[in-house]
């Protein structure tokens, strides 16, 4: 990031980044914690997750606060423009990756009993390792301002969404092969989805960045890998 002749532009701009690092972080300690109590049943770790989506919510509103404030006092352009505008966007979707984490959480009192059984909930734990090390990966890369970085982790949203046709085929034939099942694979199978949408909304963030790094678009067309609805219809 270019040095401004006024030093407290700089100082504004870097507020506005702290900001996209912290709501990265807790979006991101959110969705870790919410799968280890929907795995572990643990209700007090889901109650925390749920009363965290609050925190994300203050965040948001105080990005977007300084955003406003420092374009209406600053007018920016070009990609001091794009840092701005670019910065109001990844904060609504980090916002709704911890929605997201927290629909998770919310499933865990519905579950009940003393955790999803090791069988069922491999798949899931996997696919939220993958997502969460793409949430850290696309800051890590925006910060340092790695258009390259941020290029190649959109492309990689490809594996979560493989991940997540894989656990949905395993949990579906797990369904079959036994009613009892029934239940937990289909909260699991939910829990599954808020996962893929996660992901989605990092590539939305790894994409804001690249354009805000480069100045450029990346194509509208990207890696998209979801064959749910053909194991559904048993293709």
């Amino acid at each position: 990031m270019e040095r401004h002749t006024v030093s407290a532009f700089d100082q504004e701009l870097n507020e506005i980044d702290f900001l996209i690092r912290e709501m990265a972080g807790t979006a991101a300690g959110m969705v870790e914690e919410a799968i280890k109590a929907l795995l572990t049943a643990n209700v007090a770790i889901a109650q925390r997750v749920i009363s965290e989506d609050a925190i994300m919510d203050t965040h948001q509103r105080e990005l977007d606060d300084k955003a406003i404030t420092l374009i209406g006092k600053r007018q920016p352009l070009a990609q001091d423009l794009r840092t701005v505008l670019g910065a109001i966007r990844m904060g609504g979707d980090l916002e709704r990756i911890g929605d997201l984490a927290k629909n998770i959480a919310k499933r865990v009192s519905a579950v009940g009993g003393s955790g999803m059984p090791k069988k069922l909930s491999h798949g899931i734990d996997g696919m939220s390792a993958l997502v969460l090390a793409q949430i850290g990966s696309v800051v890590e890369f925006y910060v340092a301002r790695d258009g390259e970085g941020l290029r190649k982790l959109r492309d990689d949203d490809e594996k979560i969404d493989i991940s997540y046709t894989a656990v949905f085929r395993e949990l579906l034939t797990y369904m079959m092969e036994d009613p009892r099942n029934i239940t937990a694979c289909t909260h699991l199978l939910f829990c599954a989805k808020n996962l893929e949408r996660i992901g989605d909304h990092v590539t939305n963030v790894a994409e804001i960045g690249y354009f805000i790094v480069t100045g450029e678009q990346l194509p509208t067309q990207r890696p998209k890998y979801d064959e749910t609805t053909a194991a559904l219809a048993g293709k």
